[in-house]
């Protein structure tokens, strides 16, 4: 369990944030401090304090091991956990990607079609989908109009 007054704590010694796989509580209290936490649960239980425990040792959270030194990045998507020795790898991977993907919100926000942007035209035609635009479409219900 953890709530505000551990993340109170933690913010004082530079933590952003928490991944815990256990409940969390003072859920309001968290966000207006800006400190992320993603949770298994939440739970207005409080703790006992007397249960040990362990510091910088590997742990596993969801299934996926965590070890001291890796890097965690979390937001509204999700959680990744990218291993000390590949952070530079992702660092550099994840900010092409973000390049990439504000090319392509440019593009569409000026009106270009995913369809033409990501070249799924031909895919598409190869599988039988015919794209009609709608002054296509229109004309061709026109078409088959059948009188009374």
């Amino acid at each position: 369990m953890f709530g505000e007054l551990l993340a109170t704590s933690l913010a004082a010694r530079g933590v952003r944030g928490l991944v815990i796989e256990a409940g969390v509580r003072d859920v309001a209290e968290l966000r207006s401090m800006g400190f992320g936490v993603w949770s298994a649960a939440v739970s207005a239980q409080g703790t006992v304090k007397v249960t040990p425990g362990a510091v910088n040792v590997p742990v596993s959270v969801g299934g996926q091991i965590v070890r001291p030194g890796d890097a965690i990045i979390a937001d509204d998507d999700g959680v990744v956990c990218v291993p000390r020795g590949e952070v530079s790898q992702a660092l550099a991977a994840a900010r092409a990607r973000v390049a990439k993907e504000e090319q392509s919100r440019q593009a569409l926000a000026g009106g270009r079609l995913g369809l033409d942007l990501y070249g799924l035209r031909d895919r598409l035609a190869a599988r039988g989908v015919e794209w009609v635009t709608a002054d296509e479409y229109a004309s061709r219900s026109r078409d088959m109009e059948v009188a009374p």
